[in-house]
């Protein structure tokens, strides 16, 4: 027969365990892999966006709630990043049940997706992770333990042909700057990383608090997933197309003109047919196709610069009319001119102030 002071003993155990599991439950655990050669900030960026949301949520009295790390390796300890910052892994993939593992890329990715210990590893961590998540070109080592097979996923825009290629089962959405497929989920280059992280804590907590991180951090604006990873004008130059280099400028100095295949033509002495045929084999898109997208890059430009009237945006980005700006975007970005504004500039969903004098004082 157990003494008073055994079922005391007893009890108080028992609660123990019951606070500890309580806590579990509510805090979500986030796994990073780490690999010599890893970017440090494909680390770091999703690391400060879910530490800001746990400390928000912490602010408000929300206590059992947030986002907690672990960082692993093959081998615990000093990991040295692409960059020579020294990050600490702590324990070996797959050893606790998590909420998010997350595997971040680097130059040296690929290589190490075909070390079959890191594939063991991975695949065993993702067996007890509820969602999983890549980094850039981490998307690499989650296709080689066959996570991604069949999947929508997306990486970084220079290496996106290699992945296709070399997991033709993959649709590879190369100009996405994250893919959410079911509880797996892949973004683009580096900061795209931020992004996505950003769309987890919305997911898990709503709008409000993921644009209140995005404040808080002083990002210029928190951007969906299926937005374009580069403008027009950086993707032309990360081609090197020395042909239209000089078109493509005087583009951009004439957007509110009347720019037909004929005009283009004529600024490049081509005739209207030539200029039709080998402007895509250049570009990798049609001349009317370029032209919107320049023009909803400056449209972007225009509003993120703070200028209200999207009848004035129109007029200036050349599309003319709120009409014609408002069906491109649909189009193009998925959103209205207006829900880019409120949504990702103002963050006019946030119906609190923002904390950050009361967080750091």
């Amino acid at each position: 027969m157990k003494t008073p002071l055994g079922r005391i003993c007893i009890f108080f155990v028992i609660a123990a365990t019951n606070v500890i599991f309580y806590l579990a439950v509510m805090t979500k655990q986030i796994e990073f892999f780490l690999y010599p050669g890893v970017v440090s900030l494909d680390v770091t960026g999703p690391l400060e966006v879910f530490s800001s949301a746990t400390e928000l949520l912490h602010h408000d009295g929300r206590l059992n709630e947030g986002y907690v790390p672990a960082f692993s390796s093959l081998c615990p300890g000093a990991v040295k990043t692409s960059s020579g910052l020294v990050l600490n892994a702590d324990v070996r993939p797959g050893l606790k049940e998590r909420s998010i593992l997350l595997v971040p890329g680097g130059l040296v990715a690929e290589n190490t997706s075909t070390d079959p210990e890191v594939i063991r590893a991975i695949r065993a961590a993702a067996r007890k992770a509820d969602r999983i998540v890549s980094v850039c070109s981490g998307a690499f080592i989650l296709a080689a333990c066959d996570l991604l097979e069949g999947r929508r996923a997306t990486t970084h825009w220079l290496v996106a042909d290699r992945l296709a290629e070399l997991y033709p089962n993959i649709t590879v959405e190369a100009d996405a700057i994250y893919v959410q497929d079911g509880h797996i989920s892949t973004s683009a280059g580096v900061t795209a990383g931020i992004d996505l992280a950003l769309a987890l804590v919305e997911e898990d907590y709503g709008p409000s608090l993921a644009i209140e991180v995005a404040r808080v951090l002083l990002l210029y604006r928190r951007r969906p997933g299926h937005q374009s990873q580069f403008s027009t004008l950086l993707s032309i130059q990360a081609k090197a197309v020395e042909k239209f280099s000089g078109l493509v400028k005087w583009m951009e100095d004439n957007l509110d003109q009347n720019l037909t295949v004929e005009r283009l033509a004529d600024q490049v002495h081509m005739s209207p047919r030539t200029f039709a045929r080998i402007f895509p084999s250049e570009t990798g898109m049609s001349p009317a196709r370029f032209v919107e997208q320049m023009r909803i890059d400056r449209a972007r430009e225009l509003i993120e610069s703070g200028t209200e009237a999207l009848e004035a945006v129109a007029q200036e980005s050349g599309f003319g009319r709120e009409e014609r700006l408002r069906r491109a975007f649909l189009r193009r970005l998925g959103i209205s001119p207006a829900q880019y504004r409120a949504h990702f500039i103002k963050g006019e969903l946030n119906d609190k102030t923002t904390h950050l004098r009361d967080i750091h004082l």
